[in-house]
């Protein structure tokens, strides 16, 4: 028998018989464990218990995953339950930038954005599974786009490369600075992100510029009392489930990083998720936002529609006249508004737009600030709960439910003293996230975003189009397609390595003459020094050259190229990648050509 675990011992145990039979069994930790969840009301966790000598082997293991519940969350198992407990029971507009794409403002502050990069830090929440969209793999895993094939996590490495050297040439030629990137995996994903990045040889960037943080999942919630919901597959497990992606700020704080880029003299961490394809196209500007103004945290934003399923950039005031930026759930964004004096809620105004701009989940905070923050809180970030009741009377819920925290409400926290701002980009340039599979996404009324690898994809492909158009390059008009229900524009396929073009005077300076691409071409650039001279592309065309080589492209080139196949959902015999985009590529015919040599090359027809 276990020290104490005698009749007076375990008096209190007398509620709850089949634990108080098996006190034996207990450690000395064990039993307080056990103590602790019974004072906060899970008495239901031992109801099946059998007698000793039945089952003890799982018995003990479920005091082992006890353990690790207890020591991986802030405050332990009590804390959770309480916080869980209050949760349960339970404007004005803000100022920031707003920018016009290419104008003298945003090259300029695109040109600060660059210089500020080398002293910088990224970090990936890359913690989900491609499950809703309908592919199986870790999201990052996906192409981007299929006219190369380079998936999100290739794109984003290359993009923070590309930063890396840009910033280096403007501080100083002969910086060595390596940018750190970081990627807040869970158990889904972990082994499969290590697996993709070695498998590719990190995409180009050093191994020991990348760390891999690891999130824990928490308890689930079985009902409004916050009683710890039983695996319904394994009897002697508590069910868990993801915390959410605020977890990154207490896994960055526990892992001494932050302090580790405060000594190498870091100045900024910037944090995106992982299916927006377009993100790297708004980091330049929005980084030199935040150098300019001086913002201890900035999110990106983009125009939103009111009621549309995107969180809202607010300015909260308090009765007693604390203010607060922060993203407001669009669900709860309309009955806040209507609730504190603006009767229409959450509409449009004479822009078209909300005036509450979208938030897109990218967050800039700068370093120091930061730190001291997190040394207050531990990187704790305030939680919510969102249960699904089975009716009305909210008594029951449909299945468990969790605590949650996201991490662009770390600003909840902060002191009113704290610099909070926004960067609002256009949509087209900055915002083509994939998140919703094809029959979802078939559902959206008609002129809403659809938030799918197809409309994904060809954001792309638009986006490409609209800066070389704004460059001085003749680009066709789309045309209109639907593909797995969906109703989309497609642009011709243009693409290029982000070392090409990573901000818009760079695709400026290569643009000249009187270029054009029709609207059934590809263009693949993959080099830093081509230039687009006097180009007529009717076809595809896909270059490559090394740094050393410089590429004038110029003339008329025309072949049967690439064309776009429709291709069904539910047609198994396509991979999952494919069929979640309703289309394909056939590649017919191109015109591939690729400079190893240092020199001034020319491409004419």
């Amino acid at each position: 028998m276990a020290p104490g675990a005698d009749a007076g011992y375990g008096q209190w145990a007398a509620a709850c018989p089949p634990l108080r039979r098996n006190l034996q069994l207990l450690s000395p930790d064990e039993v307080e464990l056990a103590k602790m969840l019974l004072n906060e009301g899970q008495i239901h966790l031992f109801e099946h218990w059998p007698e000793p000598g039945v089952d003890d082997d799982n018995k003990r293991g479920f005091f082992d995953q006890v353990r690790r519940l207890n020591s991986s969350y802030p405050g332990g198992l009590v804390s959770y339950i309480q916080n869980a407990k209050k949760l349960l029971a339970d404007s004005k507009v803000p100022s920031g930038e707003v920018f016009t794409f290419g104008n003298d403002n945003f090259v300029s502050l695109e040109a600060a954005g660059i210089k500020e990069a080398c002293n910088a830090a990224f970090v990936l929440v890359a913690g989900g599974l491609g499950e809703r969209l309908g592919y199986k793999g870790i999201k990052v895993a996906l192409p981007r786009e299929t006219t190369t094939g380079k998936c999100f996590l290739q794109h984003y490495i290359e993009s923070i490369l590309a930063f890396q050297e840009a910033s280096c040439k403007m501080v100083d030629e002969g910086c060595q600075t390596k940018i750190p990137f970081v990627i807040m995996t869970s158990d889904d994903t972990n082994a499969l992100t290590i697996k993709l990045l070695e498998s590719n040889s990190y995409f180009g960037m050093e191994p020991s510029q990348v760390k891999i943080l690891k999130q824990e999942k928490v308890a689930c919630l079985a009902d409004n009392d916050a009683r710890l919901a039983l695996d319904p597959s394994d009897k002697y497990k508590i069910q868990t489930k993801p915390h959410g992606h605020g977890d990154v700020h207490s896994l960055l704080y526990s892992s001494g990083l932050l302090e580790q880029w405060k000594t190498e003299g870091r100045k900024w961490v910037l944090f995106f998720q992982d299916t927006n394809g377009l993100l790297f196209n708004a980091i330049p500007s929005a980084l030199g936002v935040s150098a300019t103004k001086g913002y201890n945290v900035n999110s990106l934003a983009v125009p939103r529609k009111a009621k549309e399923a995107i969180g809202g950039i607010t300015k909260l005031t308090h009765a007693d006249g604390r203010t607060m930026v922060i993203n407001v759930e669009y669900n709860q964004l309309d009955p806040l508004l209507r609730a504190t004096g603006h009767p229409d809620g959450d509409s449009n105004c004479e822009t078209g737009y909300s005036p509450y701009p979208g938030n897109i989940n990218q967050l800039i905070l700068e370093l120091g600030p930061y730190i001291e923050e997190l040394k207050k809180t531990h990187g704790a970030i305030s939680e919510f709960v969102n249960p699904k009741y089975t009716d009305s009377t909210k008594t029951a819920f449909k299945s468990s439910t969790r605590l949650e925290c996201m991490m662009q409400d770390y600003p909840k926290t902060l002191p009113p003293s704290a610099k909070v701002g926004f960067t609002v980009m256009d949509t087209w340039l900055a915002y083509a996230p994939v998140k919703n599979n094809p029959e979802d996404a078939a559902k959206v009324p008609k002129g809403n975003p659809y938030h799918s690898a197809t409309s994904g994809e060809m954001a792309i492909y638009r986006a490409n189009s609209l800066i070389l158009r704004k460059a001085g390059a003749q680009i066709a008009d789309p045309v209109v397609h639907t593909f797995n229900g969906q109703e989309v524009e497609v642009w011709p396929r243009v693409t290029w390595s982000p070392r090409w073009g990573l901000t818009f005077k760079s695709v400026k300076e290569k643009v000249h003459g009187n270029s054009s691409v029709s609207q059934r071409s590809a263009l693949v650039i993959n080099g830093q020094n081509v230039f687009l001279e006097g180009l007529s592309l009717d076809g595809t065309l896909v270059v490559n050259a090394i740094d050393e080589a410089e590429v004038k492209l110029t003339g008329h080139i025309q072949n049967k190229g690439w064309t776009i196949q429709h291709v069904d959902y539910k047609d198994t015999s396509e991979k999952e990648e494919i069929r979640i985009r309703g289309f394909k590529l056939e590649k017919i015919e191109q015109l591939e050509v690729n400079y190893t040599e240092p020199g001034n090359h020319s491409l004419s027809a």
